[in-house]
């Protein structure tokens, strides 16, 4: 019996897993070698595994790969890990290191090049030409396995290494201890018009015509509780039932909602605009200080809103055939996508001169398309902004911050260059006395 201490330090090892999957492809190879020589390598014919040379050729071939691909894998993994500690945190190595997919797939590729090595010493190519084949075919659908492995491996340490999986990781894992440790004696039932999220993750789709019909058939209306890309943590309300004592059957309406480790852009327009805004964001947080990556975010967050301003937004109110009402979500409105893309970006750029040129530029054209009650948020940002510049410079720093510009520095940067509005060109020519000469006024926007 392993002693406590011996058990745990096993199970934070890399090489376990990797090494018994060795042990077990020597012992497989014992076996079918064992099961060829008792049928007198005839158990497969010749036809499936090919002649000695060539069978010869693809397991030397098989061996060499194997080799390569371990290596590669393993060095991509180190670096990968590496990546991670600097850019998350140096104590997420250990959950990286014990994750068991991972490991499996590296003992599959060693256990591969131990078998093709293994099934090279039964063939005999000068002698007989006999071809153990049950051995070669094994060896076959080894290498299958290991190829298939390889794609999903990628795929796995790919999800493993975003943000989200590392987070997942140590969540699932943090999840896992509470639960064992942690005895839950009596849970309280959840009131019957409160549909509790089965499991934590983000919702990314629901599927809005089952839950209308559910509704309809239970004579109800859903409230759904938390928005699109909201996380929902396990246990909590995920959605309310208004207007009946039975109600829908829970389970089958939580199966609706689909919920995903993070945001996804197929049914979340907003998280576009919350990844553009992080893109910026640490364009120009400290070290970085690249105000031009900022501006161009701010490029496709104007043309984002542009998109927007004169576009009927959802009520987030789904009716069924008969008109009533059964479905009603919450949903990001004009005030909603205006803060999103501009408040956080005011607060962390107002420092740099070319972001609030930028977002004054773009406020001011939201404001010739937008209509008049769209107004507002654009006016507040305005201000805002104005009042956190005013706060920062002084003089003509102060004046040039304040000139719009769609390039953040520019002709909007200088003063002597920039537009006046016709009512202050009027007035200059007017006191000029030259309109009445029969020149003609020349109006710049």
């Amino acid at each position: 019996m392993l002693s406590l201490r011996t058990r745990h330090r096993l199970r934070g090892e890399l090489w376990i897993v990797p090494l018994l999957c060795v042990l077990a492809s020597i012992a497989l190879s014992l076996i079918t070698v064992a099961i060829d020589r008792a049928f007198g390598d005839r158990l497969v014919p010749t036809a499936i595994t090919g002649k000695p040379d060539a069978v010869s050729t693809i397991l030397s071939t098989i061996a060499s790969a194997m080799v390569t691909l371990t290596t590669l894998v393993l060095t991509i993994t180190t670096v990968a890990v590496q990546l991670a500690m600097g850019q998350f945190s140096p104590r997420i190595v250990r959950a990286l290191l014990q994750d068991r997919a991972s490991q499996l797939a590296y003992g599959l590729f060693a256990s591969t090049f131990t078998f093709a090595i293994l099934a090279l010493r039964e063939l005999d190519v000068a002698g007989g030409g006999t071809v153990p084949g049950l051995t070669v075919l094994v060896a076959y659908l080894l290498m299958l396995a290991s190829i298939v492995t390889l794609f999903v491996y990628m795929h796995h340490s790919g999800n493993s290494l975003r943000a989200a999986g590392l987070i997942d990781l140590v969540g699932d894992h943090l999840h896992e201890q509470i639960d064992r440790l942690y005895a839950d004696d009596d849970p309280a039932p959840a009131p019957r018009d409160v549909v509790v999220c089965p499991g934590a993750g983000s919702v990314v789709d629901l599927d809005r015509r089952a839950l209308v019909a559910a509704a309809r058939d239970a004579g109800c209306v859903l409230e759904l509780v938390p928005m699109m890309g909201d996380f929902v943590p396990a246990g909590a309300p995920l959605f309310r039932i208004h207007g009946t004592a039975a109600g829908p059957d829970h389970a089958q309406l939580a199966g609706y909602v689909v919920l995903a480790a993070e945001r996804t852009h197929g049914d979340d327009p907003a998280y576009g605009f919350r990844k553009l805004v992080d893109i910026a964001e640490r364009s120009i947080a400290q070290p970085f200080t690249d105000p031009t990556t900022a501006v161009m975010v701010i490029h496709r967050l104007h043309d984002g809103l542009r998109q927007l301003a004169t576009r009927t937004f959802p009520t987030g109110r789904h009716h069924d055939d008969h008109g009533d009402v059964r479905l009603i979500e919450r949903v990001l409105g004009w005030d909603g996508y205006v803060r999103l893309a501009f408040d956080e970006l005011r607060l962390a750029g107002a420092a740099s001169p070319q972001i609030p040129r930028r977002i004054f530029a773009a406020l001011q054209d939201l404001k010739t398309v937008a209509p008049p009650e769209r107004h507002p948020p654009l006016d507040r940002q305005v201000e805002l902004l104005t009042a956190a510049v005013e706060h920062r410079f002084d003089g003509p720093d102060r004046d040039a911050v304040l000139a719009p510009d769609v390039q953040g520095v520019g002709s909007g940067a200088d003063l002597s260059t920039r537009p006046r509005p016709i009512e202050e060109h009027s007035a200059n020519s007017a006191a000029d006395g030259r309109t009445g000469n029969g020149a003609r006024v020349t109006r710049r926007f």
